[in-house]
């Protein structure tokens, strides 16, 4: 099976890179063809211009290639940091550029915009896999979780993906070695059960 890794972290030697060499060696390890993006390496351009907007549009090389592997790829894992509630610029400009009407979703015939979408991403599922500075019963108690809503219920159900799988890790800046081991290997582990064999 195709696995699609997308990192979102300006800082190369980040944890959210750490996670993305576990993750694709975990995938590998089980027979999996990884594709991954470094969003950040790559110098992705997150902007979303107006002659992109419509269904069909014609899209740079770049974005088609994205466009071409989301739709190909029977698991998505999406790593990045939790900045304000929401992921980096970098991967929401991925979202709007890649995920778009056609590619990632379509609406029924005669359905101008307003009905529930049908997904066409045919993944079968998606982990998503946050670093974060706040503690998670904070995060849940004083802000709703902003993250686990928006990539499972706004983003994957919405294109069509069936089963979806977060974690949330931190507190970063306060973690051992010893810790973000554990971290290590539960992705490991996580991705492992999620994509078998």
């Amino acid at each position: 099976m195709k696995i699609l890794i997308i990192i979102a972290n300006p800082n190369p030697g980040s944890f959210s890179h750490a996670l993305g060499a576990e993750t694709a060696g975990a995938l590998r390890g089980n027979g999996h063809e990884v594709v991954s993006h470094d969003l950040c390496a790559e110098g992705f351009d997150p902007v979303l211009p107006a002659r992109e907007l419509p269904p069909g549009a014609p899209l740079p090389p770049d974005v088609q290639r994205h466009c071409d592997e989301a739709v190909s790829a029977g698991g998505i894992v999406i790593i990045h940091p939790n900045w304000w509630g929401t992921p980096p610029a970098v991967l929401k400009g991925w979202v709007d550029r890649v995920l778009r009407q056609g590619v990632a979703y379509a609406f029924g015939t005669g359905d101008s915009g307003e009905g529930v979408p049908v997904g066409l991403l045919k993944a079968r599922a998606a982990v998503v896999f946050n670093t974060s500075n706040t503690p998670p019963d904070r995060e849940k108690q004083a802000f709703g979780d902003p993250l686990e809503n928006l990539w499972k219920k706004c983003i994957f159900a919405f294109c069509g993906v069936p089963e979806f799988h977060r974690r949330n890790y931190g507190v970063m800046i306060t973690s051992t070695l010893e810790q973000r081991k554990q971290w290590l290997a539960d992705a490991r582990k996580l991705v492992a059960e999620v994509f078998p064999r």
